[in-house]
């Protein structure tokens, strides 16, 4: 475990070095949430209707920048060589990166989430839904998104790669993210959304750092 908080701690160390990298998927979100009021004009029952869906696409969309650099600047510096010959567990090490990157870009998305909500005219109830529905689902997105991150690895145009590998599997935790805050709203209960938000999360904590770190050593082979 010492070795897994000093893999979180050099990354976050990395990634507060270049601070436009840190940066561009919460402007991104920022953006691109806030630009639907405007293009769409100020009718509030559309507003709301459209809030939950516009709030999550946009999260995965810029929850997928960052992925082509997960592993490429280890591996271009030999780090990554070595963390595959290190003593401690390979899926260890990958998953102290996979929290450092959700620190990084999924954690600013749950906190700036609500207050871009307040734009569709949502009410507190169902800010706080989605805030839930972000923390549960913006994991998962990074757990799934290394996957993709690893398979890619080295190769030409990766960053589209990355996007038609992990988009099929990012369909699921969106549905179930943007029908939590929905159903929320049209009084039918969030629970069971939620819920399964969160067995999603479960599983791919479960699995995605040893199928992240069998495709690294694919990759680097």
């Amino acid at each position: 475990m010492g070795v897994f908080a000093w893999i979180v701690k050099r990354d976050l160390m990395l990634a507060l070095r270049h601070r436009a990298d840190l940066f561009t998927a919460l402007f991104f979100f920022i953006i691109v949430v806030s630009l639907f009021p405007l293009g769409i004009g100020p009718e509030a029952d559309t507003l709301r209707l459209i809030a939950p869906g516009v709030v999550w696409v946009a999260a995965l969309l810029a929850s997928m920048l960052a992925l082509e650099r997960l592993f490429a600047v280890d591996h271009a510096d030999g780090t990554l060589e070595q963390m595959l010959l290190a003593p401690q567990p390979v899926a260890l090490l990958v998953l102290g990166k996979i929290v450092a990157h959700w620190l990084v870009t999924g954690l600013p998305l749950v906190v700036v989430g609500p207050v871009l909500g307040l734009q569709y005219d949502l009410s507190a109830d169902a800010l706080g839904v989605l805030l839930i529905s972000l923390l549960l689902g913006t994991p998962a997105l990074s757990l799934i998104g290394a996957i993709g991150a690893a398979l890619t690895l080295g190769l030409r145009g990766g960053g589209v790669l990355v996007s038609l590998l992990v988009l099929p599997l990012y369909i699921p935790v969106l549905i179930f993210g943007a029908g939590a805050v929905e159903a929320h709203i049209a009084g039918l209960g969030s629970d069971s959304h939620l819920y399964l938000l969160g067995a999603i999360g479960m599983v791919a904590l479960l699995l995605a750092p040893l199928a992240t770190a069998a495709a690294l050593r694919v990759s680097v082979e």
